[in-house]
């Protein structure tokens, strides 16, 4: 098999660079070991962890100037990590998951690119038995994603994962490309104690291509009822 191709690029927020070591293009494919296949992750769908996605350039925006308040964030499903990155460069207490079996080192590399404070990483995927990799993440005030709920049994299962790595008080944030899921996906979290919002995603910076998606929240400001 033919060693992947990538490229180095830099995505600008204002006065920050972010720089980035990506797959070349949504073709590229490498699973000499086996990994990516016995987690179920087919030729098609593994290069899409590698480059960045609208969702992914708007969450990172969002996090330039997000209001952090010393707050412990967890990025799911972070795939090529743009938002960790940013909140990396900020210096915020930043943890990623994802379960792709390459996130973790692309991150690492591009953690080392920006010259950041190495940020922890699990290789973790939210239908993930509760004993399962991401046992010892522990949990978080505040957890973002970009993209997340992009079949329907993932409502469900974020939720459920959410709700084993969310504090008592909790916010979480998701920019959605309009999928189609996020009613079910709102309606699991309602059940949890969470009060929903949405919105449009404001003064976006150009990118490769105009983003007509949405910002998600979901705040649960006190526990649930015992």
């Amino acid at each position: 098999m033919s060693p992947i191709r990538v490229r180095y690029q830099t995505v600008e927020f204002g006065d920050t660079d972010i720089h980035l070591r990506t797959l070349r293009d949504v073709q590229e494919f490498s699973d000499d070991d086996g990994a990516a296949e016995a987690l179920g992750i087919s030729s098609a769908t593994w290069p899409l962890f590698g480059v960045v996605w609208g969702a992914g350039h708007a969450l990172a925006h969002l996090m330039t100037d997000f209001v952090l308040r010393e707050r412990r964030i967890l990025e799911v499903g972070c795939g090529i990590g743009l938002a960790s990155l940013v909140l990396n460069d900020r210096r915020a207490d930043i943890t990623a998951t994802d379960r792709h079996p390459e996130a973790g080192p692309f991150l690492a590399r591009n953690v080392a690119l920006n010259g950041g404070p190495k940020i922890p990483f699990t290789r973790a995927g939210w239908a993930d038995l509760a004993g399962g990799p991401g046992a010892a993440l522990g949990r978080f005030d505040l957890i973002i994603g970009s993209d997340v709920l992009y079949e329907a049994h993932h409502a469900a299962d974020l939720a459920a994962f959410i709700e084993r790595h969310a504090n008592p008080v909790c916010e979480v944030l998701l920019v959605d490309p309009g999928r189609g899921h996020q009613g079910r996906f709102k309606r699991r979290m309602e059940a949890l104690g969470y009060v929903a919002t949405q919105g449009p995603i404001a003064d976006l910076p150009p990118f490769e291509a105009p983003f007509a998606g949405r910002w998600l929240r979901y705040v649960r400001a006190a526990p649930l009822a015992a």
